[in-house]
């Protein structure tokens, strides 16, 4: 069994694995769609050195559409059931409290919402009522493009800089999480790069102010992985081609910043490629002994 609280006060940063089981993710959408290749993806990422594998089934990239709950349900716990006896530490990154539900009867640790409790209700209620950790991640509604409430909205707009709108909003999400009854030593938070943060100059000062997120006093799950900030570097540096950057450019810079992140304290890393950032955070944990 897992202990949920040294998995909380880890004092080394840990990889997430990231294991999409959906059709139409930014960069791997329909890869691990089929059930054996999803599990046989988680297997070979805890090979890699995963810690936690995510393991989503309905993606968030702009202009993603909404996947059906029994859809999302059925690959989620399907993938839970193969993985758990395999010895998985598993987080579900969903929205809705029917599959955190479910996933957390099946032996799932931790559960992810990237809406950090504002788009289901009653997925903090679910948190409070099992014993699991809930990653509260920075949300400010669907991105232009998507299907929600108001998907044309322009939420890339902080009126007094990135770092203090983002760190103020979360604390507010975090202070709803905690009326609905979910335990402090239970949440872990998440600045949530590139959500509502379309450009480097919205990115880059949330992870260069991790700092202001750890005094908070919770741990944070940084989720840079083959983000678009990370193409505009690229691009900006000149080194990408006509078609834009490679995956392994982009899984280069996200190992770089996986270093960065750990080096500054970051309680996990989120990323697609493991073993890249497997390495770069076991050089970002040594440096920050020798700091």
């Amino acid at each position: 069994m897992t202990d949920l609280q040294a998995l909380h006060d880890a004092t080394h940063t840990m990889v997430m694995g990231v294991l999409n089981i959906t059709e139409d993710s930014l960069s791997d959408g329909g890869l691990w769609l089929d059930p054996a290749k999803a599990a046989q993806h988680g297997r070979d990422m805890m090979a890699a050195g995963a810690d936690i594998i995510d393991i989503g089934a309905e993606s968030t990239r702009p202009g993603a559409k909404r996947v059906a709950e029994a859809d999302e349900l059925a690959r989620i716990t399907g993938a839970v059931k193969t993985l758990i006896p395999a010895g998985a530490v598993l987080s579900i990154d969903t929205t809705r409290a029917s599959v955190a539900a479910a996933a957390l009867s099946e032996g799932a640790q931790i559960i992810n919402d990237v809406s950090g409790g504002t788009l289901d209700a009653e997925l903090p209620h679910v948190v409070a009522d099992h014993d699991c950790l809930y990653v509260v991640q920075h949300w400010r509604g669907w991105l232009v493009g998507s299907k929600g409430a108001n998907p044309d909205q322009d939420t890339s707009v902080y009126e007094h800089g990135v770092l203090t709108d983002v760190h103020d909003e979360l604390m507010r999400q975090v202070d709803g999480v905690l009326a609905a009854g979910v335990k402090p030593e239970r949440i872990i938070i998440d600045p949530g790069l590139g959500f509502s943060k379309p450009g480097i100059e919205h990115n880059l000062p949330l992870l260069t102010g991790l700092e202001t997120f750890r005094a908070t006093g919770y741990p944070v799950l940084i989720g840079q992985s083959r983000k678009r900030f990370i193409s505009a570097m690229l691009t900006g540096a000149g080194t990408a081609g006509a078609d834009g950057p490679t995956m392994a450019q982009r899984d280069d810079v996200t190992a770089a910043l996986s270093a960065l992140s750990a080096e500054h304290g970051a309680w996990a890393v989120r990323v697609h490629d493991v073993a890249k950032s497997r390495a770069a955070v076991i050089a970002g944990n040594t440096w920050r002994e020798y700091a």
